[in-house]
């Protein structure tokens, strides 16, 4: 195998794409005359032909390596093994699906500025599909068929579907990266996209985001809490003549509506208090996507409302890092609440982002309520009564701690 011409790609992308630098030599070549073109596995190894190498101009080598580093970057194996469990997907053309989806939704901005495309690369718009989406989402979009025929010869490794092969050296096997090692250079990666955003893809920006902010026991508890209040009865029901009633049959002359579910409507009341420091609303941001993803993406369906001592005007959620959090005063989220279910139509769900250092509503709402608290080591939250503490959240409200 032609190593130069290899090592000189992979110093090409590293000027091209500065940021990937920690990613891309931590990247270990291994020759392979099994893999059709370069291919990754979970442990950080990168197999490649000899073939491949010799034929492939170097401008194109370097955005082979980037795409390759950008599958473990990403987890797709680990996230392509998720998306597996909980929708019952097993075989070689399920995972070659995963394999076109974790594809699109790299390649969509990772070429151009100083690195060319390689040739016959799989893209949304070459199937059919919105750019900037990930590869859950372009899983439920497309299915195998003529279209993706010219695909089938498409296998980036275990790296990307989570499914062994042949040539994997496997856990045991040498120049692996340990799970410790591949979270810091995750880390690294996510620092350097960080320091330099103005000229960082869209999509590297968001992962950079949520490699700072990784999942952690009280998000899965929240998400599960919002989700239980939305799904629960009553909560996004509302009756409709669109399809009558069965009843109808039994009242001659009449017609009934019928009860219709839509998507809930989640008005998210935010704590803008100056208690809140910068971080926390940030994180709270992060929630307020989160939530629109738990009621299935309708982001029309989602307000967010600013509240220190009094609330502020209530926002759509089109993107969460354009909702302007003002504040900086006292605390009292009763007006949160007020504003919220003043709102027309009327919020099915509650979802209060706070301290706790505040007063509550004396009436349970009539709406199911979700309290997601930052965490407190002191108890005091007023300036003129420091023996003063807080209400802690009502019985009606479910509270989760955010930590």
């Amino acid at each position: 195998m032609d190593v130069g011409k290899l090592f000189a790609a992979r110093l090409q992308a590293v000027r091209a794409r500065p940021y990937l630098a920690t990613a891309l030599f931590a990247l270990h070549p291994v020759e392979s005359r099994h893999v059709p073109t370069m291919a990754v596995d979970r442990h950080w190894r990168c197999y490649v032909s000899p073939v491949f190498v010799d034929r492939t101009p170097v401008e194109e080598l370097a955005g082979v390596w980037v795409h390759e580093v950008s599958h473990l970057l990403r987890d797709h194996h680990g996230r392509s093994d998720r998306f597996a469990r909980q929708h019952a997907l097993t075989g070689p053309g399920e995972r070659l699906r995963m394999n076109i989806a974790a594809d699109c939704e790299i390649n969509d901005d990772a070429y151009g500025d100083g690195l060319v495309r390689p040739e016959g690369v799989v893209t949304p718009a070459g199937l059919g599909l919105p750019e900037g989406e990930l590869m859950e989402e372009y899983l439920t979009r497309f299915r195998l068929g003529p279209h993706t025929l010219d695909f089938a010869w498409l296998d980036c490794g275990s790296g990307v579907d989570g499914r062994d092969r042949e040539w994997d050296l496997g856990p045991d096997g040498a120049h692996g990266l340990s799970e410790q090692e591949r979270d810091a250079v995750r880390f690294r990666v996510a620092q350097g996209i960080s320091g330099r955003r103005g000229s960082t893809p869209a999509g590297w920006r968001r992962w950079a985001e949520e490699a700072f902010h990784p999942p952690q026991p009280w998000r899965e508890l929240l998400g599960a809490a919002i989700r239980s209040a939305v799904s629960g009865p009553g909560a996004g029901e509302d009756y409709s003549y669109g399809r009558p009633s069965r009843r109808s049959a039994g009242v001659p002359g009449v017609v009934l509506p019928s009860l219709r579910r839509r998507p809930p409507r989640v008005s998210v009341v935010v704590d803008t208090s100056g208690s809140i420091s910068d971080a926390e609303l940030g994180s709270a941001l992060l929630e307020v996507a989160a939530i629109g993803r738990a009621v299935g993406g309708r982001r029309d369906m989602v307000t967010v409302v600013p509240c220190d001592a009094a609330a502020h005007l209530a926002h759509p959620l089109c993107r969460g890092e354009g909702i302007p959090l003002l504040g900086g005063g006292g605390t009292d989220l009763r007006a949160g609440f007020a504003r919220a279910l003043r709102s027309r139509p009327a919020p099915d769900v509650i979802v209060a982002l706070t301290d706790g250092q505040t007063p509550w509503p004396e009436a349970r709402p009539p709406c199911r309520t979700v309290v997601g608290l930052f965490p407190r080591t002191r108890t005091s939250y007023r300036e003129n009564d420091p023996d003063a503490v807080p209400d802690s959240p009502p019985d009606w409200a479910r509270v989760v701690e955010i930590g």
